[in-house]
Order: C-alpha cells, then sequence, then structure tokens
C-alpha cells in the first residue's frame, strides 16, 4: 500500500489561493465566480479551519468577504459526501463567528449570520459535469424531498472544455490548471517527481505562475508528490473496501466471484485485477 505522508500542512490549490500572500488571487477567483469587481483585497478575511476530521478532510480555503461565508475546496477525485462535510465546516465556521463577534443566539430577536457559499474546485481525470450540485438530501436514509433540511455543495469542473470562460476570467486559475495539465502529460513518460519537476520547470520557462513557482519552486513539488501519493492511497482504500463487498455477497448470498462483481457494476475488464486480490 501506498505510504501516506499525513503531517503535510498545504495543497498547491491551497497555497494559491488560500494564503495572505495570494488575497489577490483569492478576490480574482472571487469576481470571477461571482461576477462581481471588487479590487480591495484587504476585504478579504481569511478564517481557514486547518486538518479537519479525516485524511483529505480539510477545508482549503474559507474566507468571509461581502457578507458571505465562502469555503473553497479543490477535488481530484469526486466525492458525493462534499455537502456533508461542508455542513461539518460551516458549523465550526460558523460557531467560531459567533463567539468571535460575541452573538447571543439564545436573543428573542433574530440575529443575521453570513450567507453560505460551498464551492468544489474539481479537477479529476473522470469526466463529470461542468457545474453540478451535490446535495446533502441525496444522503439520508429516509428519501426526503421537502428541501427543509438541505445543504448543497456546488461543483466546478475546471478540466479543459467544462469552464473555460471561469479560467478566462481568472488567470491564477487558469495557470493553475495548465501547470496540473502538464504534470499529468509528462506523468505519461515519466515517475510522479521527474514529471511534476519538469512541468513546474516548463511553466517557469514559459511565464507560467513565473514568479510564484520560483520562489516556491521546492514546496510546490512537495505537495504535489504528496498528493499523488495520497490519491493512491485513497485508490487503494477503495479497491479493499470493493473487494470486500465482493467477498461478502459471495459468502452471504453464495454467489461465484464473477456473479458479485457483476452485481456491484464493476466492468467486466477488471474482473481478473479484483480477483487476484480475493
Amino acid at each position: 500500500m501506498t505510504k501516506v505522508n499525513r503531517e503535510y500542512k498545504d495543497r498547491l490549490f491551497r497555497l494559491l489561493f488560500g494564503t495572505e500572500e495570494m488575497k489577490e488571487n483569492i478576490l480574482q477567483l472571487y469576481n470571477a465566480l461571482n461576477d462581481s469587481s471588487y479590487s480591495d483585497a484587504s476585504a478579504v478575511s481569511l478564517t481557514t479551519i486547518e486538518d479537519v476530521i479525516y485524511i483529505s478532510m480539510k477545508n482549503d480555503i474559507s474566507f468571509l468577504f461581502d457578507s458571505y461565508l465562502s469555503v473553497w475546496e479543490q477535488q481530484s477525485t469526486f466525492n458525493p459526501n462534499m455537502p456533508v462535510r461542508g455542513l461539518m465546516y460551516f458549523g465550526k465556521l460558523y460557531d467560531q463567528y459567533i463567539k468571535t463577534n460575541g452573538i447571543n443566539i439564545y436573543s428573542s430577536t433574530l440575529k443575521k449570520i453570513p450567507t453560505p457559499r460551498y464551492i468544489v474546485f474539481y479537477n479529476g481525470a473522470t469526466d463529470r459535469p461542468a457545474v453540478e450540485k451535490i446535495r446533502l438530501s441525496d444522503a439520508f436514509i429516509n428519501e426526503d424531498k421537502s428541501g427543509d433540511f438541505e445543504w448543497t455543495a456546488i461543483g466546478y469542473n475546471l478540466n479543459k472544455g467544462k469552464n473555460d470562460g471561469l479560467l478566462e476570467k481568472c488567470q491564477p486559475l487558469r495557470d493553475y490548471m495548465e501547470l496540473i495539465n502538464r504534470i499529468r502529460t509528462f506523468s505519461l513518460d515519466y515517475e510522479i517527481e521527474k514529471a511534476v519537476n519538469l512541468a513546474v520547470d516548463s511553466c517557469i520557462e514559459d511565464g507560467i505562475l513565473k514568479e510564484f513557482l520560483e520562489k516556491h519552486k521546492a514546496e510546490v513539488c512537495g505537495m504535489v508528490i504528496t498528493e499523488f501519493d495520497e490519491k493512491a492511497f485513497a485508490d487503494d482504500m477503495r479497491m479493499e473496501a470493493k473487494v470486500e463487498d465482493i467477498q461478502n455477497l459471495m459468502k452471504n448470498l453464495s454467489l461465484t466471484a464473477e456473479k458479485a462483481m457483476e452485481a456491484l457494476g464493476i466492468p467486466e475488464g477488471e474482473f481478473d485485477k479484483f480477483k487476484a486480490m480475493l
């Protein structure tokens, strides 16, 4: 199993869009998302919560601006549980906001709080819609279509041809995706460490995130390699869970391995891979 460094502190996306140094990037992306034209980056107040819950359960960026409480996350693997995670993130953030501002939520008068906006930026290899709403109610054991208990994550696919207009409005985001795409291209022919270094060097040469990458090259390379390892770790976990599901069906329903895999919707081309793990 891939060994993952669980002590890493930041991701590349967060380094670009979630630090005091990069408030101009945050404001530019905020404007691109909301068709606004704010220009005072000092008005952005960062309120990031680190290392929420489990491995990968980390809200990359959270900030208070324009009376909205926004949380942005970057995901390279689609996760249908984002609304649950967002609900937990915002619970912590609202608790922090209420305490910081001395708001008495037991008062007989209604106390106003910032409006939530939960955005997930997806740049994985699996095809996803350009924009999608991921709803908390989809996770309810008992179906509820009332809409009375809802929490929605809005997913933006950053891959080519999906949200090119958004990328055009925000050069740092466009440059970020160019770096990611170059890493993917180089990784077809090289080990990930060399692929990352080649991608970073080519971006610097072409003036893409040049100043940022020259300043943070070692840090960026370490982050991306760690994220690659983490994804491999997550893939291993999903494989092990699927194998356990196959074994349970074989045991409880007396199915053959093939029938169990068919019932679980595993593509026939992957049968041999899973059978080798049984």
